[in-house]
């Protein structure tokens, strides 16, 4: 069976109302990194939702013995944001992810054999940077089923790209827009979010 990649926008209000709020272009800074952190947070949740490790065990109550579950904390999970935007999307992903090592230099080497990344971009347009960040976490055997990408909005043409090197990956995102301009923005997009966070870059992802 052909392997496609798995996109997914979660139908949450508290997703919707928030891209809503990166999307108004009278958005100011500090609301536009709210937005971002809680999107973050959001979409982390979403994520880790069939994804994170877990045991049954049994437990004892004050009152009697029953059955739950626990999150498999052996298991080493790396969060790697892109920077500088990504960092926005961690600071509510930590909320949802407190046992996670935070990789700042970018892609660490010697990544564990088990170990699940987390990759945060603030958005995807053409795909580059993504690929550029794929192709390294290929190099140390990271494969799909050992990650999951977050980012606020992504475009159509840039997911193209990335499904056709990288099949087997699952990114989840607030939206996804069809279309790019002449300057590789997404239309209708959220605008450039670093220079709306007020942080100056040209790197695209």
């Amino acid at each position: 069976m052909a392997k496609t990649l798995r996109v997914v926008v979660p139908p949450h209000p508290l997703i919707a109302h928030w891209l809503t709020v990166l999307r108004h272009e009278g958005t100011p800074a500090a609301l536009f990194r709210t937005a971002m952190e809680e999107l973050g947070r959001w979409l982390s949740y979403e994520a880790l939702r069939d994804w994170l490790p877990h045991r049954r065990e049994v437990v004892k109550t004050p009152l009697a013995s029953t059955e739950g579950t626990m999150i498999e904390a052996n298991v080493p999970l790396l969060a790697i944001p892109h920077l500088p935007g990504g960092l926005h999307l961690w600071e509510g992903a930590r909320q949802v992810l407190p046992n996670a090592d935070l990789c700042l230099d970018g892609v660490p080497s010697g990544i564990e054999a088990q170990a699940g990344v987390v990759l945060l971009l603030d958005q995807i347009n053409d795909g580059e940077t993504v690929l550029s960040i794929l192709n390294r976490l290929q190099q140390e055997q990271v494969d799909g089923r050992r990650l999951r990408v977050i980012t606020t909005i992504c475009a159509s043409p840039g997911l193209k790209r990335i499904g056709e090197a990288f099949p087997d990956i699952t990114i989840h995102t607030a939206c996804i827009d069809a279309d790019l301009d002449e300057q590789n923005q997404i239309l209708p997009g959220i605008g450039d979010p670093l220079q709306r966070l007020g942080i100056r870059s040209t790197q695209a992802t």
